[in-house]
């Protein structure tokens, strides 16, 4: 069916977890609830509304014209109500959404911040290592494919090192690590040529690889800190909750950051394109000198996307060692 059959496969497994919801209700309905419990359901819309406007804002309908779209402002203006409508319902509710306690746990703020900017610099590696492998460096779909396996084995590499450094280390300091390391990549990453995979260090390894591998080492590393900021701060009849908060956090970077760095990005490359001229020769001189310029128009906005993904670890870096605690956080 192509690729888009893995799209697909969401519809079956989101009614498997639906349904696994609606019998797991059912047998919990004959629990005692406290009163006010319950979830909040208008809540979750609104938060939901909140971020799929805002991510239709940043969408890029004419990127040679324009970063945003034209319904930037509306889509924008809605966003920002519905959110605040979440919030007042958060503020009103007597058992909200997510838990005023938590809300006011720098620990869980700092991790779900951190997450959000993770996200978002997660989606820069998952989404342009493939497409720059095709467009930039030739690789068909898949070469492109090995090319992100070696960031893909890198994270779980990461995890269970995080998961041991944590205790030992601390969260705050293994997370920062982390995205050091993801920072420091993506800035080597940011100075690829177009001939980056003919570029080879000792053992005949090549050097994009090692950077793959290392910028995936950084991003596990932040796994275990960040989840165990969360679970600290939440209670133990919480832990559940906690959990899907760090999903949530990140995953809304992921889409967020995507939206937002396929706005820039597309602009960008044809910002650097620049207006089409017809060139002296025959019809081959032209096409081979316009393709050309358009793998050198991709392999610069590449750099700049991989440099503003560095730009974005580093702040998760900063606010992961601001909001999380020490070693108290992570055993």
């Amino acid at each position: 069916g192509g690729w888009r059959f893995v799209f697909w496969l969401n519809l079956p497994l989101a009614a498997l977890v639906g349904l696994g919801l609606v019998v797991l209700g059912r047998r919990g309905q004959a629990v005692p609830r406290r009163a006010g419990s319950g979830v909040d359901w208008p809540g979750a819309a609104l938060l939901g509304l909140g971020m799929a406007l805002f991510t239709l804002a940043l969408y890029p309908d004419d990127p040679a014209h324009r970063a945003l779209n034209s319904w930037f402002l509306p889509a924008g203006v809605g966003a920002l109500a519905a959110l605040a409508g979440f919030g007042w319902r958060q503020l009103r509710r007597l058992e909200p959404l997510i838990p005023r306690a938590l809300l006011l746990s720098r620990g869980f703020l700092g991790s779900s911040l951190a997450n959000l900017l993770v996200g978002g610099a997660l989606m820069v590696a998952l989404v342009d290592v493939p497409i720059a492998g095709r467009a930039v460096f030739g690789l068909d779909s898949l070469g492109a494919g090995l090319l992100l396996s070696q960031f893909l084995v890198g994270v779980p590499a990461g995890a269970l090192a995080g998961g041991w450094l944590a205790p030992r280390l601390g969260a705050r300091w293994t997370a920062l690590l982390g995205m050091l390391l993801a920072a420091a990549a993506f800035l080597l990453m940011s100075g690829w040529q177009a001939d980056e995979l003919h570029r080879l260090v000792a053992g005949g390894v090549r050097q994009a690889d090692l950077e793959l591998g290392l910028c995936g080492l950084g991003f596990g590393l932040v796994i275990a800190p960040l989840a165990a900021a969360v679970l600290e701060a939440a209670g133990a009849d919480q832990h559940g909750l906690a959990s899907s908060l760090v999903v949530l956090a990140r995953t809304m970077g992921m889409v967020v950051g995507l939206a937002a760095l396929t706005a820039f990005g597309l602009h960008r490359f044809y910002e650097i394109l620049g207006p089409q001229t017809i060139g002296s020769g025959d019809l081959a001189a032209q096409m081979a000198a316009l393709e050309k310029r358009v793998v050198a128009a991709l392999l610069q906005e590449y750099r700049e996307i991989f440099s503003v993904a560095a730009g974005l670890c580093l702040l998760a870096g900063l606010v992961a060692a601001a909001g999380l605690r020490g070693r108290s956080a992570a055993g």
